[in-house]
């Protein structure tokens, strides 16, 4: 086919190659031939604009004859498919074999249904914004543009006209494409608008509009199928009639009514089984459009997260991912083969002693955003992979993180949904949202305190003795706390924190100064012997942060070693093991130091009202199945 230097030209198709790599060499001479033949018809003396003008004219109908050709061997595979059955009522291994019918016949004949190649001019996106003030009937036919985009829905006004909403950049436009725009005949652009599916990717040359109507349009002069949907796609909700009758939701509105901060809810989706949803995420995106929105909204949390640290000066790093110890939290680790050096490695639970090496080597302010990997159970807000940001700041304490944590998530909810409250579907899809107020200060509360005068409880002071051991254990029981084994007094105390307190932190809450036997890498309280300067943030009764003051005594840091030691041989295996490499680097002198980490999974949960952290998740661990079961 002739190539032109834009896309948009009066000589492409409908639904034709683009590439002139798609031309088989005799094709390529024919046409140079008959251009050649045509100007030497002529025995008058010509100029050199008459005869460049005469080759364009012997290649238009060249390439017309060939379209045509082309166009026939097309024509006759979808005849024999619109007799084999309807799209709305086959059965879907069918449709699949028809489109795949469909294909061969058209490579045997020479055609490449799937183009190297195709310029866009201009996105979706830009369309809309430069084009959506035209008033109601307005055309602009003297701009061609090239768009490109998915199918997503198809309707024909006569077998003349035809109406698809195109999709892309997570919004979507309308295509009007008019046989008197085809250089086909019109059986011949009735049977190729048979052959274009939902789901099919095209490219689009034309020129915008608007539809009596007012619906913001791409009028085709060219509509080039790029890659075919093969499967047959679950239906949106029907749509009949024209474009009048389908214009009658603002484009806005049609794809971006939901924004950060606000309720969703997935029982309105298209697809809507969650299986298939998070095993086939590109279906899930493709024909449900807030769930794109909704992984933008991830994506610019983590930049408002990195943008907020760089401008205090903080330094991105990255640190291993395979370690020798598994350290830096209480958590069961992976365990992988390091091949060369013949030895068991540990996948990262958390990256903080790196982090505290690097604050003793010199660089005050470092933060990384990465992946950990915890070996533990599944839940709704639980996963073993998972993406978190911690930070470490020489030079500050834990008050000093109460209040930048508060800084960077009020400021971050404002800036993504407009107000510092959001609405978030707590106890599920049938109940109505609550709302989560972020304004500042948030709550605080002391956890020993707090603990006491809401179960009215006497915890001995001494929480590493036995004592307070069987105290916790009693209070358990008595309240009906389950706890199973090993009985520490971390695992006691942290299922009456979780029982008692945690029920009440629905808006954001400091649980401020836990207990040393809880926080084997936080400083000693400097006031409340017993307790360490350390907080958890919680929000919708779930930790979302983690922080203190860091302890940087390297003798008592290997006493707390040995104390998570004492609890790993009573059996409890997410107990912190002795790493000795942290313990020489503490002993070259840490300077006050304070240190934070924060779910970014948990946190887009929350700004995105999504109740399982699956929904943020692009592509979530999930059990293997038959590959057959995969097919929608």
């Amino acid at each position: 086919m002739y190539i032109s230097p834009h896309p948009c030209t009066k000589t492409h198709a409908l639904n034709m190659e683009t590439t002139e790599a798609s031309l088989e060499p005799q094709e390529q001479s024919l046409m140079g031939s008959s251009a050649s033949e045509s100007i030497a018809a002529s025995s008058k003396p010509v100029s050199d604009n008459t005869l460049i003008k005469s080759e364009e004219i012997a290649k238009e109908r060249q390439i017309k004859g060939w379209e045509k050709k082309k166009a026939s061997a097309v024509t006759k595979s979808l005849k024999q498919y619109r007799h084999e059955g309807d799209d709305d009522t086959m059965d879907p291994t069918q449709y699949l074999q028809n489109r795949l019918r469909i294909l061969q016949t058209a490579k045997a004949s020479g055609f490449n249904p799937y183009p190297h190649k195709f310029t866009v001019s201009t996105s979706i996106t830009e369309f809309i914004e430069k084009y959506g003030s035209l008033d109601a009937g307005e055309h602009v036919e003297t701009v061609e543009i090239s768009l490109a985009g998915r199918i997503m829905s198809k309707r024909a006004s006569s077998s003349k006209l035809y109406f698809y909403d195109l999709y892309g950049d997570g919004t979507k436009i309308q295509v009007m494409v008019d046989a008197r725009h085809s250089n086909m005949e019109d059986s011949e652009f009735s049977s190729y608008q048979s052959g274009v599916k939902r789901g099919d990717i095209v490219g689009i040359c034309g020129f915008p509009g608007k539809s009596r109507k007012g619906e913001l349009s791409i009028f085709a002069k060219s509509l080039i199928v790029l890659a075919p949907c093969l499967h047959m796609l679950p239906r949106h909700i029907a749509v009949h009639g024209t474009d009048e009758a389908h214009s009658k939701k603002n484009v806005k509105e049609d794809n971006s009514s939901w924004n950060p901060g606000k309720a969703r809810n997935p029982e309105t989706y298209t697809l809507k089984d969650q299986e298939t949803r998070y095993r086939q995420r590109y279906l899930d995106l493709m024909l449900n459009p807030e769930v794109q929105q909704v992984f933008r909204t991830r994506a610019r949390i983590i930049s408002y997260y990195r943008n907020f640290l760089d401008s205090l000066g903080f330094t991105e790093v990255e640190t291993p991912v395979l370690h020798m110890t598994p350290g830096g939290a209480a958590a069961r680790p992976f365990i992988t083969h390091h091949n060369e050096f013949d030895m068991n490695l540990y996948m990262r639970v958390s990256p903080e002693l790196n982090l505290k090496k690097l604050i003793v080597g010199g660089l005050d302010r470092v933060y990384e955003i990465g992946k950990q990997f915890r070996n533990e159970g599944m839940d709704l807000t639980h996963i073993p992979e998972f993406t978190m940001c911690e930070f470490y700041m020489a030079y500050a304490d834990y008050n000093d993180l109460m209040e930048l944590a508060e800084q960077l998530l009020s400021g971050m909810v404002k800036e993504l949904t407009g107000s510092y409250k959001i609405k978030y579907h707590a106890n599920g899809l049938c109940n109505e949202p609550i709302e989560i107020d972020f304004t500042p200060p948030f709550r605080r509360i002391d956890l020993i305190e707090e603990l006491e005068r809401i179960a009215n409880l006497s915890i001995p002071k001494d929480l590493a003795s036995d004592a307070a051991n069987q105290y916790l254990l009693n209070a358990c029981n008595s309240f009906d706390v389950k706890c199973p084994p090993p009985h520490t007094t971390t695992r006691l105390l942290d299922k009456l924190v979780g029982h008692f307190l945690e029920e009440t932190c629905i808006n954001p809450t400091f649980i401020i100064n836990q207990p040393e036997v809880m926080s084997p890498l936080a400083k000693w309280h400097r006031s409340k012997p017993g307790l360490t300067e350390r907080f958890e943030l919680f929000v919708n009764k779930r930790e979302l942060c983690n922080a203190y003051t860091e302890l940087n005594d390297p003798e008592v840091q290997r006493r707390r070693f040995a104390d998570q030691f004492k609890d790993r041989q009573s059996g409890d295996d997410e107990a912190m093991v002795l790493d000795e490499s942290f313990c020489t680097a503490l002993e070259y002198g840490l300077p006050p130091t304070a240190g934070l980490g924060m779910g970014i999974d948990r946190l887009t949960m929350l700004l995105t009202d999504s109740p399982n952290v699956k929904e943020v998740l692009l592509f979530p661990a999930m059990k293997p199945q038959e590959e057959n079961s995969l097919r929608v």
